[in-house]
């Protein structure tokens, strides 16, 4: 045994070696007779001159330096990428020909393949890309283009150029990646505000690097419809991207120049050896880290735990749905190899074995071949990480769950098995604070409304910080408000005009206070009506502000009147929701039981509420669930003046089931704590009513003066002007 080991040890050593002679020759391109000026510059020297240039104001040259900085870093991997694929081959013949005779290890044909495959990397990346542009950038500069900081100075260089539109691109993509900063929102919102700026000019410039987190949302929201048969599609297209993108950074883990172990920190590292052990195993690492890095999103400080398997989960499930029985049984093969004792998962497969009966042919389908690769690569690269660990005091941190145990050696077992205890009460940590509310409100505050009565509350609806009030409006009120609805409401308001945002078998109609005030001084509805729809927010937030025992002043953010209509006809077999499960200032996504506070959700708002206006139409409940957007806790029935108000975080899941005849018709308001996010409409409302000499209602920012503006986290100047407000699209209308 000990002969044995002393062989791996060798065999391991000399594996480092191979491997590192190839990066360290690839760390050394370019030095061919090509024009640099024809070359690809190094494009942190392009960022920093573009930097430069922005503090010294000098706007043209930095959006310029700027842009090539992007592009010439798009292009560097571009072409990395292609010489790889062009040099893939290259020492083919050599290496078939290695000697594994008894007795020898390795003979000269290994270096041969080596060689002549570093060879043409040289020459192919030479051919493209200055000296200079070949060295590895520094970690600052990484994390600059990381974090899309170029896209920050970018949007306000643009904006100094009047160039809107662009200025409105590069501050959605930034924000896309930082959506807890506040100066970009508002950025965000004046530009939305600008002659000139269309919805179209908001798209995120890095979205190549996104596509299998798009395929993921949108097989998720078919999942949530039950469309199995899209649903199946677009996991099976998630995974393919999954390891698509998976591929590519190794790619270019591979291919880009390696730091020495010297520039790296690491202490005693002498001998060809030892040097090249510790470039292998940084190269491995480097591969095993892409599973983190594809598997988290923009914006995002950790990954989505088990990202592939996950999806894969999720695919064999619809395609067994879907009536794919024999793909049910090839995906769930697939998990299997990462999960081979998964009682579910085996329960299910013997459930899709009965079901296909005589099909002995699909019984035998083996595990779809890319995942096969994948595993296999991924465990061998673990064995050289962990000897890596155990004999050359390498740091390794496995960013798999699935890793088996025999992978590990015996001597990092307990450690490995400490840290894989410390993961999985995290997870609990994670579960046992779904419950918890933090968003400051404590039900139970008195209600001063007369007529006003308490019908459901935290205890009555098993959740927290929820409520229903009936009595709210008379029925006379309903009926007026009803009638301005059907006066001015407009198809898809709210949506960009989308006649069907949620679903094919409803039409939506919405009107906001500001439309309204503006109809009624054209003379198309009537003024009163209008005066009232602003009245009843007041109305709403003066019962919730009570109840909920806001410890600060509460913030109208947003006020909506919204009307869903069955589509006459096209209801026979609906299993769709009206409004899918959602939380209102969180992405939910229940496979996690996560809800990230990011955009696009509107992360400012902290209490929701719905006043309803009728009850002659079936279906359209409320309905609250667990952050598994399935376990339903609550139900709510809507009727002429019941409010039902709750607050806006992940502890209250909530959609609403299917209309399938008739028109339901609600206001629909949210409320914030930050006086930066009020709704300035409502303002604007009441300025055109005090222009008329008309009284103005006492707005809700004077109980609330209050409340302190956020901090911002950076220094770069906001873009300037107080153009007038539009409405956003996409605003969470139930």
């Amino acid at each position: 045994m000990a002969l044995l080991s002393d062989h791996f040890t060798v065999y391991v050593a000399l594996h480092f070696v191979i491997i590192a002679l190839l990066n360290f020759t690839s760390a050394t391109l370019g030095r061919g007779s090509s024009s640099v000026l024809s070359l690809l510059q190094p494009y942190d020297f392009l960022y920093y001159s573009g930097v430069r240039s922005y503090f010294g104001e000098e706007w043209v040259k930095a959006a310029e330096l700027l842009e090539k900085a992007i592009v010439t870093k798009e292009s560097l991997f571009r072409v990395r990428r292609q010489c790889h694929d062009d040099c893939v081959a290259a020492g083919r013949e050599a290496f078939n020909k290695l000697d594994f005779e008894e007795g020898r290890l390795w003979d000269l044909w290994t270096f041969d393949w080596v060689q002549q495959r570093a060879e043409c990397l040289r020459f192919c990346i030479g051919h493209s890309v200055t000296p200079a542009g070949q060295l590895p950038v520094s970690t600052d500069i990484e994390y600059e283009f990381s974090s899309r900081n170029p896209y920050n100075f970018l949007q306000v260089t643009y904006y100094k150029l009047e160039k809107l539109p662009k200025a409105a691109s590069a501050a959605h993509t930034y924000f896309v990646a930082n959506p807890s900063h506040l100066e970009m929102r508002n950025n965000i919102e004046k530009y939305r505000r600008m002659e000139g700026v269309t919805e179209d000019a908001f798209q995120d410039r890095e979205l190549e690097n996104e596509k299998h987190w798009v395929l993921y949302d949108s097989a998720v929201q078919y999942e949530a419809s039950s469309d199995w048969v899209q649903a199946a599609g677009k996991w099976k297209a998630s995974v393919n991207e999954t390891l698509r993108q998976t591929d590519e950074c190794r790619v270019q883990c591979e291919v880009a120049s390696q730091r020495l172990p010297e520039d790296r920190g690491v202490d005693s590292v002498d001998g060809v050896f030892e040097k090249a052990a510790a470039l292998s195993l940084s190269l491995l690492s480097c591969r095993q880290s892409c599973v983190t890095q594809v598997a988290t999103r923009p914006g995002r400080i950790s990954s989505q735990e088990d990202f592939l398997p996950t999806q894969l989960e999720h695919l064999h499930i619809a395609q067994f749905k879907a009536g794919d029985i024999s793909g049910a049984v090839q995906t769930l093969r697939s998990l299997l190899l990462f999960y081979p004792s998964d009682k579910d998962s085996l329960d299910n497969l013997q459930l899709y074995y009965e079901t296909l009966g005589g099909d002995t042919e699909s019984q035998v389908t083996q595990p779809a071949q890319e995942i096969v690769r994948y595993i296999s690569r991924a465990l061998e690269e673990k064995k050289l990480l962990y000897f890596g660990m155990e004999n050359l005091d390498f740091s390794f941190t496995d960013p798999d769950l699935w890793t088996p145990e025999d992978v590990v050696p015996e001597s990092l077992r307990d450690s490995w098995r400490a840290e894989k205890e410390k993961i999985n009460e995290k997870i609990k940590e994670q579960e046992q604070k779904e419950e918890v509310d933090d968003s400051g409100f404590f039900a139970g505050g008195p209600v001063h409304q007369v007529g006003v009565t308490i019908t459901m509350d935290d205890k009555v609806m098993n959740g927290t910080n929820r409520v229903v009030l009936d009595g709210v409006m008379t029925e006379k009120e309903c009926g007026r408000i009803l009638q301005l609805a059907t006066a001015a409401a407009s198809v898809g308001d709210g949506y960009r005009g989308r006649r069907s945002p949620h679903t094919p078998h409803e039409t939506f109609e919405g009107l906001t206070v500001l439309r309204s005030v503006k109809l009624a001084q054209d003379g198309l509805v009537n003024q009163s009506d209008a005066r009232l729809l602003h009245e009843l927010g007041e109305r709403v937030r003066n019962l919730l502000h009570s109840y909920f025992r806001s410890p600060s002043g509460l913030f109208t953010s947003f006020t909506h009147l919204v009307c869903r209509s069955a589509i006459a006809g096209d209801q026979e077999g609906r299993l769709d929701l009206s409004h899918p499960v959602h939380v209102d200032n969180c992405l939910l996504e229940p496979e996690t039981n996560q809800c990230w506070r990011e955009s696009p959700a509107f992360i400012h708002r902290d209490l929701s509420a719905i006043l309803y206006l009728n009850d002659n139409f079936d279906g359209g409940e409320l309905f609250f669930t667990n952050r598994d957007a399935k376990t339903v806790t609550a139900r709510v029935k809507p009727s002429c003046g019941r409010l039902v108000g709750f607050s806006s975080g992940p502890v209250n899941p909530h959609g609403v089931t299917a209309v399938t005849s008739g028109r339901r018709c609600t206001l629909a308001l949210w409320f914030t704590k930050e006086k930066l996010y009020r709704d300035m409409e409502r303002e604007e409302a009441e300025a055109m009513w005090a222009a008329d000499g008309q009284s103005v209602v006492k707005k809700d920012n004077e109980e609330a003066e209050g409340g302190a503006t956020p901090r911002q986290e950076r220094s770069e100047p906001s873009i300037e002007g107080e153009e007038q407000r539009e409405r956003q699209g996409d605003r969470g209308q139930r």
